[in-house]
């Protein structure tokens, strides 16, 4: 039973249902809960639904299963990658390189993860440059001969300094990254020292605008179309040491395949929630000069909307998504059930009608079914 839904996961993630593949790879865990090669397929559908954390945790279970699975690395070191956890995943990755010394991928993100940690450290290897002026030993009692030699040597140091300063690489000011439960997403802005009278967030029904505004220092915007929509009045953020964790209560309870809303991605639709009458419409105080104006934000997003049209296997994938996810308990049953049983070819919602019976597959005309 625990090989015919490992089938039927993989054929899930195939066709892009990770969700579902993530179900069918926790079924076959149940019955099988000391497969390795289940929590490292797992792992990746977690990573594919953006979770990284659980991909990590099943990653881990895996190498525990089985030391010498290379994918288990790889796949605990992509989640790291993601968690901006550059050291593990390196140690992930020199350890998978070790198991499957052909395999190029691990070289190559070894490679990226050898960058990463240098941008990190490279704050710490500049300063000795910057200050190395001040140090200069005061030339009141020197002979002028040595005077110019010291003055050239200043400008040496300072002109290496610039050259530095000026061959780095431009990145953005602070990171950011965020992960998703069922009900919120979490977005993180690794911001270091910032106090919170210099943070302002404000929210809108599909946009978020972050501000870090300190005075001497260029100031950081980070203001995206949302992937979907949010309940603004639940939306809250905390400028914690080392960071800014903004939480947003998602309007539905459904998958975000990035943070940011783009042409080709699916967008959820709007909750019918009931409203209070008569309330007043929120504003968004903001310590900027110029102010977010949400009406023309938020007119543009539903405009997109309505202009916006899928057909053929988007359109079909969309409406299968949306049915699984605004689906009750009985309706994802007999999904999961009709899908597993008839090989991919059936997709029944009616529990009462599968739930008692095996599904047999109904191929499409002109083909037969393959017994496995």
């Amino acid at each position: 039973m625990a090989t015919d839904l490992e089938k039927k996961a993989k054929e899930a993630f195939i066709d892009d249902y990770f969700e579902l593949a993530y179900d069918l790879y926790s079924q076959a865990i149940e019955i099988s809960p000391n497969s390795a090669e289940l929590f490292a397929d797992r792992a990746q559908a977690s990573i594919k639904l953006q979770n990284f954390t659980e991909a990590v945790a099943d990653a881990n279970r895996a190498i525990e299963l089985e030391p010498s699975m290379s994918k288990a690395y790889w796949r605990k070191a992509t989640a790291c990658m993601k968690l901006e956890e550059y050291e593990t995943a390196k140690v992930a990755l020199e350890k998978g390189a070790s198991l499957a010394p052909g395999d190029s991928r691990f070289t190559n993100l070894i490679k990226e993860c050898e960058e990463r940690i240098a941008e990190e450290t490279g704050e710490l290897q500049k300063q000795p440059l910057e200050t190395g002026p001040t140090n200069v030993v005061s030339t009141n009692n020197v002979q002028p001969a040595m005077n110019v030699s010291s003055t050239k040597d200043v400008e040496t140091v300072m002109d290496v300094s610039n050259e530095a300063e000026m061959a780095a690489p431009a990145r953005p000011k602070y990171r950011h990254e965020f992960y998703q439960k069922p009900e919120e997403v979490v977005v993180t802005v690794f911001a270091k020292g910032i106090p919170a009278k210099n943070v302002t967030v404000d929210f809108g029904e599909q946009i978020l605008s972050v501000s870090i505004d300190v005075p001497g220092e260029e100031a950081y915007h980070f203001q995206p179309r949302l992937f979907g929509k949010i309940i603004t009045a639940k939306c809250r953020y905390e400028v914690l040491s080392t960071k800014v964790e903004i939480r947003l209560a998602k309007a539905e309870p459904i998958q975000w395949s990035s943070l940011e809303f783009s042409k080709g991605a699916v967008v959820p639709q709007r909750v019918n929630t009931p409203s209070v009458s008569g309330s007043p419409r929120p504003t968004y105080p903001s310590s900027k000069p110029t102010r977010v104006d949400w009406d023309k934000l938020e007119a543009q997003v539903k405009k997109e909307e309505k202009e916006e049209k899928l057909d053929g296997d988007a359109a079909l994938n969309k409406f299968f998504q949306e049915i699984y996810a605004d689906a009750d308990e009985d309706t994802r049953r007999a999904m999961k059930k009709s899908f597993v049983e008839s090989n991919g070819t059936v997709l029944s919602t009616n529990w009462k009608e599968v739930g008692s019976k095996k599904v047999e597959g109904s191929p499409p005309d002109g083909m037969e079914m393959k017994n496995s």
